[in-house]
């Protein structure tokens, strides 16, 4: 009885384990390229901007400017694009970062 006890709880304990790799490749999967990356955050004049630039060459990218307790402003960029986005003024918070997401 206590063998057939251990063989059952060492075959739950493999699924289980199993089960955990097949959930993080999957997770790894569907994650969007790294492509737009931050150069800098400035002000200029009463607003604040964030100068992006899109790494990546064969396609265009998206992005979500993360400002805390405000709309989020998102957008894109074509291949190999740079841009300066501005985000609010300077009177709101700063960015916290730049998130990629899929388009």
């Amino acid at each position: 009885m206590r063998k057939i006890m251990i063989i059952a709880l060492a075959a739950v304990a493999c699924s289980a384990s199993l089960t955990l790799a097949s959930a993080t490749d999957a997770a790894a999967a569907e994650r969007t390229p790294q492509c737009v990356k931050v150069r800098k955050y400035f002000n200029q004049g009463n607003y604040r901007y964030v100068s992006l630039m899109n790494l990546c060459t064969q396609r265009t990218s998206c992005f979500t400017i993360v400002v805390p307790h405000h709309k989020d402003p998102r957008g894109r960029l074509l291949k190999g694009e740079a841009r300066d986005v501005r985000y609010g003024t300077t009177s709101t918070p700063r960015a916290l970062y730049v998130k990629n997401t899929p388009c």
